[in-house]
C-alpha cells in the first residue's frame, strides 16, 4: 500500500536578531546579558560624577559580584570597593582587590576569624551601629596583628540600620577608639533622597562632638545609587558608594538617574506559549527575573514589546499580558527584558553572557554569587 506524502501545515517563524539567536543557540534561555560597551561607559560616568562632585568613588560590588568588574571601577579611578558580606569581600580578596569596606554588622566568632584572616591582607574597613559589634571586633584585630578601622553606621531616616542620633554615634565612636587593635574611622551614611539637609543636621552635630571627645571622622561615606545626583551636598562627605549604577534598571529610570539607553543588563527570554490572542508566557519566570517588582507595573520591560506587560509569575513562567500591544511575539521568538531590580537578576545565576553591541564575546563568572555569610 502505498502512502501520500502529507504537506505541513506553514508556521510563523520568529524573527530574531543574529545575537539573539546565537545566544539562545549557545546558551539558551534564559540568558542573563551584559553590553561591556555599556558597562565600560556607566564606569566612566559614576567616576567623573564622583570626581566632579569631589568625591571618592567606592563602588559597592553587590550589583556584579564579579572581581573583574571591580577591576575595570578601580583602574577607573575608584577608591576601592564595598562590600555587604564577609564571603564577597573575601571573594574579591582573592581577586586581587584591596581597601574593602564592609557596609554591614560583623558578629560571631566564626566571621571573626574570617574577618582577622582578611585584615591580614588588605586593608579592611568595617562598620558597626551598637556596642555587641564592636566588643567583638579587636578579636580580628588580634588575628591579624594590625589595628582595623571601624566606621560607625548612621540613620537619617531610612530606617534601616544605624544609630538614630549624633550622641550615640559619638559615644560609638569613643567605644571604637578605646577598644584594643581598633580605629575609629569616620561615618557610613544611606541618606534618604530627600534627606540631605537634616544629614547634614546630623553630621554637623556628630562632627562638633567628636571635637569635643578628640576625635576626627577621616571618612565620611554616602551611598546609593539613586542618591548619585546628591553627591557633593553633603558638606565634609568623602566617599560615596554605588552598587547598581554599573547596569541600571528599571528602579534607576523610574529615579530619573538612568535611561534605557544605560541599561547594560538585559534577561534574553523565550516565548514558550501563546495560548490565547492577549496572553502568552515567557520562560522567565520569579528564579530568574525575580518577584521584587520595586513597586513598579509588571515585573520587567521588553524592549522588542514596550507595551507588552509581565503581568505575574510563577516560578519558570513569566505571564505576559498583550491586550495593550499592537505588535505581539510569537512563540520561540527571543526577547530582552530590562529587569526592575538587576542586584537580585545577578545573584541567581552563575555567569553572566557578555556582548559588546552586536558581537557575541563570552561569559563571566559571577564569582560572589550566594556569599550571604
Amino acid at each position: 500500500m502505498s502512502v501520500t506524502p502529507t504537506t505541513s501545515p506553514a508556521i510563523d517563524q520568529p524573527a530574531a536578531t543574529p545575537l539573539a539567536a546565537e545566544i539562545a543557540r549557545r546558551y539558551g534561555t534564559p540568558a542573563v546579558v551584559i553590553d561591556l560597551d555599556k558597562v565600560d561607559a556607566n564606569i566612566a560616568r559614576l567616576q567623573a560624577a564622583c570626581d566632579a562632585a569631589g568625591v571618592a568613588n567606592r563602588p559597592h560590588i553587590k550589583t556584579h559580584k564579579s572581581p573583574e568588574l571591580a577591576r575595570l571601577q578601580v583602574e577607573a579611578g575608584a577608591r576601592g570597593i564595598t562590600c555587604q558580606k564577609l564571603g564577597e569581600a573575601e571573594v574579591m580578596a582573592d581577586g586581587g582587590l584591596d581597601d574593602i569596606m564592609i557596609s554591614y554588622n560583623i558578629l560571631g566568632e566564626e566571621k571573626l576569624g574570617r574577618l582577622g584572616a582578611l585584615q591580614r591582607r588588605v586593608r579592611m574597613i568595617v562598620a558597626a551601629d551598637n556596642p555587641v559589634t564592636i566588643s567583638g571586633l579587636p578579636r580580628a584585630a588580634e588575628i591579624a596583628g594590625r589595628d582595623l578601622e571601624v566606621v560607625v553606621e548612621c540613620d537619617t531616616g531610612r530606617k534601616r540600620a544605624g544609630v538614630e542620633t549624633p550622641g550615640e554615634a559619638v559615644e560609638l565612636a569613643r567605644m571604637i577608639e578605646a577598644s584594643p587593635g581598633l580605629r575609629f574611622a569616620g561615618f557610613l551614611m544611606y541618606p534618604p533622597e530627600d534627606g540631605w539637609e537634616r544629614t547634614q543636621v546630623f553630621l554637623d552635630t556628630a562632627n562638633a562632638g567628636l571635637a569635643d571627645a578628640g576625635l576626627r571622622a577621616d571618612i565620611i561615606s554616602t551611598g546609593g545609587s539613586p542618591n548619585i545626583p546628591n553627591m557633593g551636598k553633603l558638606r565634609g562627605s568623602t566617599e560615596h558608594r554605588s552598587g547598581t549604577s554599573i547596569f541600571n534598571d528599571r528602579m534607576q529610570m523610574a529615579a530619573g538617574v538612568a535611561t534605557l539607553e544605560d541599561c547594560a543588563l538585559t534577561v534574553y527570554a523565550s516565548v514558550v506559549s501563546r495560548a490565547g490572542p492577549d496572553r502568552g508566557i515567557l520562560d522567565s519566570g520569579s528564579k530568574t527575573l525575580t518577584s521584587d517588582k520595586g513597586n513598579l507595573d509588571g515585573h520587567g520591560y521588553i524592549l522588542e514589546y514596550p507595551r507588552a506587560r509581565i503581568a505575574q509569575f510563577a516560578e519558570e513562567h513569566g505571564f505576559l499580558d498583550l491586550s495593550g500591544s499592537n505588535e505581539r511575539p510569537v512563540v520561540g521568538e527571543v526577547v530582552r527584558v530590562v529587569p526592575n531590580h538587576v542586584c537580585v537578576v545577578v545573584n541567581m545565576v552563575d555567569r553572566l553572557v557578555t556582548v559588546r553591541g552586536d558581537k557575541l564575546i563570552g561569559e563571566l563568572p559571577v564569582a560572589a554569587r550566594g556569599k550571604l555569610t
